[in-house]
């Protein structure tokens, strides 16, 4: 079953879904389309890498064009075994795709119950002495390879890898989006730790002429405080409130935590059973919010929105089958091509797209309104390309084949395709075709209806060959 439109559709369909994410991107997002002018396209590179006690963040340029355009920011994370991604919030919501690894992710929202509670007492000392409770803490989400995760706005939010290798996390944060008003400039609000950039690294980004405009990292959102004021905040001591700053803390914001990092979490089975009892006085508001999934894998063949034996398969999330999307205004797509392998030239119409190569090489062909190609070239892992609103765009596969995630600024992205059996041409009829293109009828068939795949299309060796 496929789970996002393509065209052609009908009238309803098109209303329908173009009332999705864009139509309330921020005012800002609105300006900086005049900054999509855009004369090529180039695979981006990540600019610079912050180390950490236990992995590594890698960040791209945000004032790069191509990245202005589409109005996010783009960052990567490498959590090792046994890391933890300190709490931390945002201006902008964000779609996480885990790359490789398993962990789990705890978000914060506000008006949420602590659902979870462990089944060991512990003490706590205060000012009326010692009392015994058990810990709790909100609902926390499993996450594994090829999972989407998503994130609201201003909605804080940690992540552990308790897995047995390394945890890669993908993260583009949609800094157009009509819950961000401040500026197109993203901004992470720390709860923990001391974040900093080497001074090295803050030298050469402000004689590049990067500080004002590309993403600060410096300390955390307590250290703004008094010392004084926390304490008394939290009716603690000078010491512990100190600690809540970290002034002389150096290990970055993915730190290493020790066998004592447990916690409560259910088994898939029990939080079945969890939802199946769940109380029915709850109130409206915990049944979406403090409930909401905040993932979906993509990884799984079987899920396959688009499939063909001899080419690969495509699968989309948006806000049909994760409902969080729509209040973040996202979508996402996972592409796996086989080897020599073409997915069908299309364009977005509602959306930028912001694609990370995954694996493999290949060959991708980008072409504006000017009618000319604004990119035609190899791309390889790790790299990341946009794709503006409209453009048209065509993914060649190479030896090794092509895996993707594209990020989609819509949470109901629609797709033209160009050809094949749902494609803009396929829809017209033959004469239609034959007057545009000046052929015969029996051309004008062919061009039609020699496609019968929907958005993949295995390639011939001396297709291969040409392109």
């Amino acid at each position: 079953m496929v789970n996002s439109c393509v065209l052609p559709i009908s009238i309803l369909c098109f209303l329908v879904l173009t009332t999705g994410g864009s139509a309330y991107r921020h005012e800002a997002g609105q300006q900086q389309q005049a900054q999509c002018r855009i004369q090529s396209i180039n695979p981006l590179e990540p600019a610079r890498r912050l180390q950490h006690e236990a992995g590594y963040t890698d960040v791209w340029d945000q004032t790069s064009d191509q990245i202005q355009c589409a109005g996010v920011a783009a960052s990567r994370h490498l959590i090792q075994q046994g890391g933890l991604l300190l709490p931390t919030f945002s201006n902008a919501p964000l779609l996480a795709y885990v790359v490789k690894g398993r962990g789990i992710v705890g978000t914060i929202n506000p008006g949420c119950a602590e659902t979870f509670q462990s089944s060991e007492q512990i003490d706590v000392g205060g000012q009326f002495g010692s009392q015994k409770f058990r810990d709790q803490h909100q609902k926390i989400h499993r996450c594994r390879k090829g999972d989407i995760v998503a994130f609201k706005v201003g909605v804080a939010h940690w992540v552990h890898n308790d897995g047995n290798e390394d945890l890669e996390l993908m993260v583009v944060h949609d800094t157009s989006n009509v819950e961000n008003q401040l500026d197109q400039n993203l901004r992470r609000f720390f709860l923990a730790g001391n974040p900093q950039e080497s001074s090295e690294m803050q030298q050469r980004r402000k004689y590049s002429g990067q500080q004002q405009q590309d993403e600060n990292f410096s300390g955390n959102l307590f250290q703004g405080f008094e010392t004084e004021v926390l304490a008394e905040s939290f009716q603690v001591d000078m010491e512990t409130a100190a600690r809540l700053q970290g002034q002389d803390d150096n290990r970055g914001f993915i730190v290493r935590v020790g066998k004592e990092f447990e916690m409560q979490r259910p088994s898939k089975y029990e939080e079945e059973e969890r939802r199946r009892e769940w109380s029915p006085k709850s109130n409206r508001f915990e049944e979406t919010v403090c409930t909401m999934r905040i993932r979906e894998n993509l990884d799984d063949p079987e899920r396959a929105d688009v499939y063909t034996a001899q080419g690969g398969r495509i699968s989309t999330v948006n806000s049909h089958n994760l409902p969080i999307l729509k209040e973040i205004q996202l979508s996402a797509e996972r592409g796996v091509l086989f080897e020599n392998a073409m997915a069908a030239p299309h364009w977005t119409l509602n959306a930028h797209n912001i694609i990370y190569i995954l694996r493999g090489t290949g060959r991708i062909q980008v072409v504006g309104h000017s009618n000319r190609a604004v990119f035609n070239g190899e791309v390889r892992q790790g790299q990341l390309l946009v794709v503006p609103q409209n453009y048209a765009e065509v993914k060649l596969a190479g030896n090794e084949g092509l895996e993707w995630v594209s990020f989609k600024t819509n949470d109901r992205a629609i797709s033209s395709p160009l050809a094949g059996k749902t494609s803009v041409i396929r829809a017209m009829p033959v004469e239609v075709v034959m007057s545009a293109f000046r052929m015969s009828r029996d051309e004008a068939q062919k061009l039609k209806y020699n496609r019968q795949e929907v958005r993949i299309f295995p390639r011939s060796k001396r297709q291969s060959e040409r392109i």
